[in-house]
């Protein structure tokens, strides 16, 4: 504003030289019309006095005309002079005008600035507030991982007991075995000697015990006790708490089932949902994926002014852990994989990935390090020229050391070492307003 001031003053300052200049010129034509009319009186006078005085009369007149033509000249000089006062008061009037547009411009512009520190502050606001929400998350992410770890371990060590269990229970079950067929054996056995004492006898069990009677040969009851013994023998120990434990064994074994149906019916259930989030996480995936490819393939042809572009699955049957391939085909290139390309090629498809990205899913704003190093001048005119387009609603932080990108910016920070050991920042602002 101070320049456009001492412009306008200077300005002012020349027209009125101008103005001097020209009334010195209307001063001087008016002292020439005198002296053209003192002329003509002479020439009255000497045409009166003496007509031999013609060639006097003649240079008088050469004289005149030539005054004339001095006046003609002053005349168009001054008629001049005020065209160019006019055309510098119409130059006056432009830069007045600029002046106040500019002045307008500027408050727009501090108001602008205003709004946009107090949407960066809310932005702040909001960042700490996601950053404070995504911590939470995090945490809550590590504990339920930590919890399905724990499961996972509590599992195994209660698939281990039921497999110990299982072998026990199934030990148990061969004794019960054993012992329910040696049972049946010697209930065989009873009831034999029953069916004996009735076929031989017509006794029941109960009559035999009404009428017994005493032993009078010992030697044959005791060959028969010695019989009895031996199959007694023949048949093994007996375990008169066999019963008892098999009742103890049966609950325990019962009791194990119930923790194995139980952990089995967990372990389904924690598989059912593994299972659903997988394909929760699929399904995004593949939307996310899509809309990837879709960005990924438009901001390659604008960047490489045509050409074709995508991203692909090594494994489309597996999303979650399939490699990612980049295929592309620049411009009057054959289609090839990404590998094949030239370094600046490279980093200029990543590029086109990075902002296949961003308008997916925009953050408030960017760190850039340096991303266009591997670029020439072209390609960096380029990339700027694209990056502007989001300047509006997006804001980027960019390290680099390129010409192209540094003239594109807002604002430029630099960092110099005037003094060993002492670095200073150094800052302008390239739309021409102040910091």
């Amino acid at each position: 504003k101070e320049m456009m001031q001492q412009q306008e003053t200077e300005i002012e300052k020349q027209i009125e030289e101008v103005r001097k200049d020209s009334e010195k010129e209307a001063q001087r034509a008016k002292a020439i019309e005198e002296e053209i009319a003192a002329l003509k009186e002479k020439i009255l006078s000497h045409q009166i006095k003496n007509k031999d005085e013609q060639a006097k009369r003649d240079e008088l007149h050469t004289d005149i005309n030539d005054y004339k033509v001095s006046v003609n000249s002053i005349i168009e000089s001054r008629q001049s002079v005020e065209e160019q006062i006019e055309q510098l008061n119409q130059e006056k009037s432009n830069i007045v005008a600029n002046l106040e547009k500019r002045e307008e411009e500027r408050k727009r512009n501090i108001k602008r600035i205003g709004e946009l520190q107090a949407e960066i502050e809310g932005i702040g606001k909001k960042i700490v507030g996601l950053k404070e929400e995504k911590t939470g998350c995090e945490l809550k992410a590590e504990a339920v991982s930590e919890e399905i770890r724990v499961l996972e371990e509590e599992l195994s060590g209660m698939l281990d007991q039921v497999t110990g269990h299982n072998s026990a229970i199934l030990a148990l079950q061969e004794g019960q075995g054993r012992l329910e067929a040696r049972k049946a054996k010697m209930e065989s056995e009873l009831e034999t000697f029953q069916n004996r004492l009735w076929d031989e006898y017509g006794l029941t069990y109960g009559n035999a015990l009404e009428i017994r009677r005493e032993i009078s040969n010992v030697r044959a009851v005791q060959a028969r006790i010695n019989e009895l013994k031996t199959e007694i023998r023949e048949l093994g120990p007996v375990n008169v708490a066999a019963i008892e434990d098999y009742a103890k064994t049966k609950e325990r074994y019962n009791f194990m089932k119930t923790q194995h149906d139980d952990l089995v019916q967990a372990e389904e259930k924690l598989r059912r949902v593994i299972h659903d989030i997988t394909n929760v996480m699929k399904k995004q995936f593949v939307e996310q994926f899509e809309i990837i490819n879709r960005n990924f393939s438009e901001v390659f042809r604008e960047l490489f002014e045509g050409g074709y572009a995508e991203v692909q699955l090594a494994d489309p049957e597996n999303v979650l852990e399939s490699n990612i391939e980049i295929i592309v085909q620049p411009p009057g290139k054959k289609l090839q994989n990404m590998m094949l390309l030239s370094g600046g090629e490279k980093t200029l498809v990543a590029i086109a990935l990075i902002f296949a990205i961003l308008k997916m899913r925009p953050a408030p704003f960017y760190i850039l390090d340096e991303i266009e190093s591997s670029l020439d001048d072209a390609n960096v005119y380029k990339f700027a020229d694209y990056l502007k387009r989001y300047t509006d609603r997006l804001q980027f932080i960019l390290i680099t050391h390129r010409k192209g990108t540094m003239e594109s910016a807002d604002i430029l920070y630099g960092v110099t070492m005037e003094e060993h050991g002492v670095s200073k920042v150094v800052s302008m602002c390239m739309n021409g307003d102040t910091m």
